[in-house]
């Protein structure tokens, strides 16, 4: 992955935009929110300005006129430089064709979940599960009006996208919390017994794993061979 010399996802936003033609910073932000591409880059109006001084830092982009509307105040227009042009169009190319490792928040919880008993899990997954499906609910009704609208897939395809990831998302909690909740997660009663042990003795699994033998019985002896930190 190239090094941008502006990595903030909103660089590219800022770029994009003023490709299409020269804007002030609040047009851009309007622009972004008006064709709903705040729902796929983080858009903060306070952080838009620190961003546009950074592109003109680097020479991406230019000031060209500066304009007075009414009793509002100066606005500076920005157009994009050549520079900025390429550097735009290499970072497109990268976000299309090169997968790179996204950290989820809910990956990271995830790899930790055995920190809470089983049923505790499986019920925070169906609160997940709610609000994903809720999520899903507002988004089928918005892309059905941008069809019955005609309006092209193309300006809405991110939207789309994001629709298939809460699909995929909602499965894979699903499945996992009636898992947890049947008893057939491999590895259950190894985190069911420690998830007792724990509460009983007012001790991490940390802890009790450490000693496994001790606590868990010759039947799970192949716990010694987690790594220390691993759960």
């Amino acid at each position: 992955m190239a090094k941008r010399r502006v990595a903030n996802p909103l660089a590219f936003a800022v770029l994009g935009s003023l490709i299409e033609r020269p804007m002030h910073p609040y047009e851009i932000s309007t622009m972004l929110r008006v064709r709903g591409k705040d729902q796929s880059i983080n858009l903060n109006y306070g952080s838009l300005y620190s961003v546009v001084a950074a592109l003109e830092k680097h020479g991406l982009i230019e000031a060209v006129e500066t304009v007075r509307e009414g009793n509002r105040p100066e606005r500076t227009i920005y157009a994009v430089t050549g520079p900025g042009r390429s550097e735009f169009d290499d970072w497109l190319a990268e976000l299309l064709g090169t997968p790179v490792k996204e950290f989820s928040q809910l990956e990271a919880g995830l790899a930790y979940m055995a920190g809470f008993a089983p049923d505790r899990v499986a019920d925070l997954l169906d609160r997940r599960a709610v609000a994903i499906i809720e999520e899903v609910r507002q988004l089928e009704g918005v892309h059905e009006a941008l069809r019955a609208r005609q309006f092209p897939r193309l300006f809405w395809v991110e939207s789309e996208f994001r629709l298939h990831l809460l699909r995929a998302e909602l499965g894979f909690v699903r499945q996992l919390a009636a898992e947890i909740r049947a008893d057939e997660l491999e590895g259950i009663a190894v985190w069911r017994r420690g998830s007792e042990l724990a509460a009983t003795l007012g001790v991490s699994l940390a802890d009790l794993l450490r000693d496994p033998h001790k606590y868990f019985g010759e039947e799970f002896g192949w716990l010694s061979d987690i790594p220390e930190g691993g759960l």
